[in-house]
């Protein structure tokens, strides 16, 4: 009932921006089907009011598990009604890339009409706002989505340092409480972007929808992102800062507090993604006379800051699976004489984001996880008298979480090597179906046109692949050890 509400607050958007610019006929297609989803909602509600809600972490998280496979099919009535040449289908993997925010470009920007874009990024915002809400309210409490690295718990249970204060307060009531924290944070910062956008010069659709886009890393625009847009290397500059909303959760879910700065400075996830910035593009960068190039380059600055630049912001991009490409990134890869580095972008998105973020991927403290037990291991051959240090949480990290993280890890391989099987037996070859695969379980649909030598068409796809990326997405974006959990008998009796 509260994702129907939700959806019918969200059709207002594109249904007032169609009024504003004369689109009426797809302004009333939105307005009525708002309507629609909020009589839906009062049925519902009115059908379930005798009902005792008692529910659990364990039923809403299964609920949300349901929830995008059914909801996709909700949300494609607008652009059912509003155009009339698209498949259904393909509007139903439109509207499920753009609530897992995998963002998967299946339409070309000139099939749609601009209210039925604004449609589509909403969705995707929608959809981000969705994940930092059940990230802390339902996955956090069951230590799942990444939380399980940190925890003293097994996934899927309560930490007993969390019973007695979960005790207190329902899942519903976490819920509200997350919901209260998080909207207006997320409002602000996706409002606050778009101005910014907009004072640059950026046409004011193109920058709410890509403010849209990079708070909810769906990557969804109307053109081809930022290198389309008027808001040139300003523009750019500005979508780069708001990327740290989607490298760790510490950068919103506790508000900003005057020691909001020291917490992002000693932050584990942030830190490792600084590193991963700024060591590729200076490899990208190097490159070019490591390779030895002829030119004189050096009376070349401009060209030079254009290259490093087009891959720092393309490499940040790619890891916080927003996917969206420097204007300068031809530059970048023309520099580093890398005509097509896919396999760098691909590990990028598999690497992802942050736990409890919008981004997908492996997330970034896990890879902490596995990089602090490395290290301690071959600390330990060299001293194998030594006492570490770092604390309980640290141990705890670079032991029962590294193990988890490992597990993990190899379930998304396993995961990653299915769902290139399944689209190999559509008809794809390898390349194209890994390249598939890993674009829709790490929920980076835009890696499928950068990554190859050609760009990959989501619309020449057959009907059974588009299915089989529709589930990938699901499970990339909720994760295997969610479902894994949510299979498990045990799960239910905890």
């Amino acid at each position: 009932m509260s994702l129907l509400v939700a959806a019918a607050l969200a059709s207002l958007v594109p249904s007032f921006y169609g009024a504003a610019v004369g689109d009426f006929d797809n302004a009333r297609v939105f307005f009525y089907c708002g309507i629609l989803f909020a009589i839906a909602a009062t049925f519902i509600g009115i059908a379930v009011a005798t009902t005792p809600r008692n529910r659990t972490e364990h039923r809403y998280l299964l609920g949300l598990v349901l929830s995008y496979f059914w909801l996709p099919a909700v949300l494609a009535l607008p652009m059912v009604q509003a155009t009339d040449d698209l498949r259904l289908i393909d509007i139903y993997f439109d509207m499920a890339s753009a609530l897992t925010t995998t963002g998967a470009p299946i339409f070309a920007p000139a099939q749609l009409a601009d209210t039925v874009h604004l449609w589509r990024a909403t969705v995707g915002w929608f959809g981000g706002l969705l994940i930092w809400i059940t990230a802390l309210a339902v996955l956090a409490p069951l230590n799942l989505g990444g939380f399980e690295v940190s925890s003293d718990a097994r996934p899927g249970t309560q930490g007993a340092s969390l019973r007695g204060q979960l005790a207190t307060v329902t899942a519903a009531g976490r819920l509200r409480r997350a919901a209260a924290l998080l909207i207006p944070i997320y409002m602000g910062l996706t409002l606050v972007l778009a101005l910014a956008l907009t004072i640059v010069g950026e046409r004011p659709l193109f920058a709410v929808m890509h403010a849209m886009s990079t708070l909810s890393t769906s990557g969804i625009s109307a053109v081809r992102g930022p290198q389309d847009g008027a808001a040139g290397l300003t523009g750019e500059v500005l979508i780069a800062l708001f990327f740290v909303f989607a490298l760790t959760r510490r950068s919103f879910s506790n508000g900003f507090s005057a020691d909001w700065l020291g917490v992002m400075s000693r932050d584990r996830e942030l830190r490792l993604a600084i590193f991963v910035a700024i060591v590729l593009p200076s490899f990208l960068f190097m490159r070019h006379w490591l390779a030895a190039f002829e030119g004189n380059d050096l009376d070349d600055l401009g060209g030079a800051f254009a290259a490093l630049w087009g891959a720092f912001f393309t490499v940040l991009s790619f890891l916080t699976t927003t996917g969206f490409v420097s204007d300068s990134w031809a530059q970048a890869r023309s520099w580093s004489g890398l005509p097509t580095p896919g396999l760098i972008l691909a590990g990028l998105v598999i690497m992802g984001g942050g736990v409890a973020t919008t981004a997908g991927g492996l997330k970034l403290l896990r890879i902490y996880a596995l990089y602090k037990h490395g290290a301690r291991e071959i600390d330990r051959l060299i001293h194998p008298h030594s006492v570490a240090g770092a604390g309980r949480l640290g141990r705890r990290i670079r032991r029962e979480g590294a193990f988890i993280a490992w597990v993990f890890f190899m379930l998304l391989l396993i995961t990653v090597g299915a769902v290139t099987l399944a689209l190999g037996m559509t008809g794809l070859d390898f390349e194209q179906a890994l390249i598939l695969a890993l674009s829709a379980i790490a929920t980076a649909g835009p890696l499928a046109n950068v990554a190859g030598e050609a760009p990959i068409s989501y619309m020449d796809l057959g009907d059974l692949a588009k299915f089989i990326l529709v589930a990938a997405m699901i499970i990339g974006r909720m994760e295997t050890l969610v479902f894994i959990a949510v299979l498990n008998p045990t799960f239910w009796r905890t």
